[in-house]
């Protein structure tokens, strides 16, 4: 099958939107597909205002003819930007079926940004993106649950991996103080500063970029600062950490968590969605309103048991998940039958 997924994310920006995308297309490939993305490497961009790292693409009017000229039986659209909405528009035109994902509660991150927008409108404008998609996927049962309540159809289940063969765990206790970790965007809609104010033994390092970088840094002058890391480096950090620590309240599941678990590291978190659907509460991670609390209580959990945690999640089984709810263009199911075939 030729499918073409549409991204306004995609390398080289670092987030779990890109990480899940190109995880997907890695396992559609070994399953035999030929996969496109039409992403803004194709297109002019103009820097995303507010986040001038992410570029958004601006000439979207090439988009129906890339579309033509990739020829796919199935279309899948990844992301609500610039590139979305132009396809979207492009496909509805032509009757063609198509899918869709929710990736991030883009509204909860507009209102963070903009206090003055109300999240209604952040709701409605994402409802009519998804309204005509053939299948709407979010990554847990209680986003389905969330998003059903505020009016969205056609939910399915399109759960999330880890790459178990790349986060490997070091599974004995490290020696000396306790290092606490952040990995992630550093951007408001992360709640950093709930972690990085705590009052908590030995040290704090936070892996990942955005733009709270610069104020951040000069605001907690002891806390350790590393950018972005390569994926082998990552692994190591991980695996150094006696804890990850989630600040967030608004993510809609957390790959960076189960990342953490494969490599033995337990997470501290607040108990929201997101950590509630990862996290087995006193075995791989410790959920409380107080986080301080839980980042020292997660200091006793069993690296063994973070890892078998992981191992129940597979970017393997997510592929087929994906490919059992995808349309094909003409509104046939290509998805079960397509992933046995090819």
């Amino acid at each position: 099958m030729r499918l073409l997924i549409v991204s306004d994310a995609w390398a080289p920006q670092v987030n779990g939107v890109v990480t899940s995308l190109c995880a997907l297309v890695g396992e559609l490939e070994r399953l035999g597909h030929q996969v496109g993305v039409l992403s803004p490497q194709e297109f002019r961009t103009l820097p995303c205002p507010g986040y001038a790292a992410i570029p958004l693409a601006w000439d979207v009017w090439k988009v129906g003819a890339k579309i033509e000229a990739f020829a796919p039986d199935a279309v899948h659209l990844a992301t609500e930007g610039p590139l979305g909405w132009a396809a979207r528009r492009w496909l509805r035109r032509r009757g063609w079926a198509f899918s869709t994902a929710i990736h991030t509660r883009f509204p909860e991150y507009v209102s963070g940004r903009w206090p003055w927008l109300p999240l209604d409108w952040g709701y409605a404008w994402l409802r009519a993106f998804h309204r005509p998609s053939r299948a709407v996927l979010v990554s847990t049962e209680r986003l389905q649950a969330e998003f059903a309540a505020r009016g969205f159809e056609r939910l399915a289940l399109w759960r999330k991996g880890v790459d178990l063969r790349q986060f490997q765990p070091r599974l004995e206790a490290g020696e000396g103080a306790p290092l606490f970790l952040y990995a992630g965007r550093l951007a408001p809609e992360k709640n950093l500063e709930a972690f990085l104010g705590l009052d908590l033994p030995g040290a704090k390092r936070v892996v990942g970029d955005g733009p709270l970088r610069g104020e951040l840094e000069r605001r907690y002058p002891q806390v350790r600062f590393d950018g972005y890391l390569p994926a082998p480096l990552l692994a190591e950090a991980y695996r150094a950490a006696s804890v990850l620590v989630f600040p967030s309240r608004t993510d809609t599941l957390g790959l960076v968590m189960l990342e953490a678990l494969a490599c033995g590291t337990p997470v501290a978190a607040f108990p929201v969605a997101g950590p509630l659907d990862v996290l087995r509460q006193g075995v791989s991670g410790m959920m409380d309103e107080d986080l301080r609390s839980a980042c020292l209580q997660a200091l006793a959990l069993d690296r063994h048991a973070c890892r078998a945690e992981a191992q129940r999640q597979s970017w393997q089984a997510s592929a087929a998940e994906f490919l059992a709810h995808l349309p094909r263009r003409d509104g046939t199911a290509g998805g079960a039958a397509a992933a046995v075939q090819g």
